[in-house]
């Protein structure tokens, strides 16, 4: 059983190594909030608010986020005692959307739950593999330092290659990226930036033997994702749309895609990534993990997520050294010839580093548990 005591927000920013640029933002520093939930044994467990400061990829925004938490889900969550994460579904059903405030409280929770079972996240998650292979995303720029960027992360041996593009940017860059990459294993996200009515020019991407094109269209579309799939050899990838397992069941059903992206934040947690996960593989579906420009602490729970069977192409899980200065996690997440050890350690694996946690906190609010 898990009694907690407190659940500790602490508010940190930290300015990325290189500001990274897509067809809806522009993100140089990043605010983050990491969720600590110490239960009364004095364990802790760790998650975080993976929301940007505005809300140009969802609704969710680190305010709303820090809002649902210390009002609303933390006193919901400290009314009760629970014996498995998974109990949190139920706990926050009457809770509309806001996932990615609920993943961050969830995420913590599993990895206390872990801590306690005295076993690993992964194998607290049902993950088989003992390394993951691992992707790099490279932001909008010119096509020369696009490159230099993809040549310096080849020599560093990542397994996968993801550009962002916009329909100002698209056809001339993915071939010049080809003439000098012809077989690297490379996919194209446009972050919803087209429309049907670009059908013809999305066309002209599949003589560039792409491994997929990511959310080309709305963010909260499956219908007309179905119909350009059909025009399409390449294979589309939904992130957005994708907030539920409900949503990838009727996405599959459809045939809106060939691949979905997992991402814990928007999707509510890793009980919810899980069972999209589980639903995919039993409808052949492939899926990946993708990334949020988040902390270690994400990527922890990321790395033990793509642990599981059916995440079969390297996801958006890097070194933490290509973000940040500094990594709040000690050992440092760091991928060797394009792969990461999935730690056996108990929980996500690694120990937070809390001089360099109080070094980028702006704020920190402590709840304590009034009902025991």
């Amino acid at each position: 059983m898990i009694k907690i005591k407190t659940v500790t927000l602490h508010h940190i920013t930290q300015t990325l190594k290189t500001p990274f640029t897509s067809s809806i933002g522009h993100v140089t520093d990043r605010e983050s909030i990491l969720v600590e939930v110490t239960d009364l044994e004095g364990i802790s467990g760790w998650g975080e608010v993976v929301a940007f400061s505005t809300p140009w990829y969802t609704e969710e925004t680190i305010s709303t986020a820090f809002h649902l938490l210390k009002d609303i889900l933390v006193p919901l969550l400290m009314n009760q005692p629970i014996s498995h994460p998974d109990q949190l579904n139920h706990i926050f059903h009457n809770v509309k959307r806001n996932y990615m405030a609920k993943a961050s409280l969830e995420g913590a929770i599993w990895d206390l739950y872990a801590k306690k079972q005295g076993v690993s996240l992964a194998f607290a998650l049902g993950g088989e593999k003992s390394e993951i292979e691992c992707g790099v995303v490279v932001g909008i720029s010119s096509i020369s330092k696009m490159t230099e960027q993809i040549s310096q992360y080849v020599e560093e041996g990542y397994k996968r290659f993801k550009v962002k593009i916009s329909p100002d940017q698209d056809i001339e860059l993915i071939e010049g990226i080809r003439k000098k990459f012809p077989k690297l294993p490379l996919m194209a996200d446009a972050n919803s930036s087209y429309s049907l009515n670009d059908t013809d020019r999305l066309k002209e991407l599949d003589q560039f033997g792409l491994l997929m094109i990511e959310q080309p269209l709305a963010a909260d579309d499956i219908i007309d994702h179905a119909k350009l799939q059909q025009k399409l050899t390449t294979r589309i990838c939904l992130d957005e749309s994708i907030v539920t397992s409900e949503d990838a069941r009727k996405a599959i059903e459809l045939g809106s895609c060939r691949v979905i992206n997992i991402k814990p934040g928007r999707v509510g947690g890793l009980t919810e990534s899980k069972k999209i996960h589980d639903l995919c593989k039993a409808n052949d579906i492939p899926v990946w993990c993708g990334g949020m420009l988040e902390t270690s602490i994400s990527r922890a729970h990321n790395i033990a997520l793509a642990s599981l069977a059916n995440f079969s192409i390297p996801g958006d899980i890097s070194s933490s050294s290509r973000y940040w200065e500094e990594d709040l996690v000690y050992p440092e997440i760091k991928a060797v010839n394009g792969k990461i050890t999935v730690p056996r350690a108990e929980g996500i694996g690694f120990h937070m580093q809390m001089d360099i946690v109080k070094k980028y906190r702006n704020s920190v609010t402590v709840i304590k548990n009034s009902y025991i």
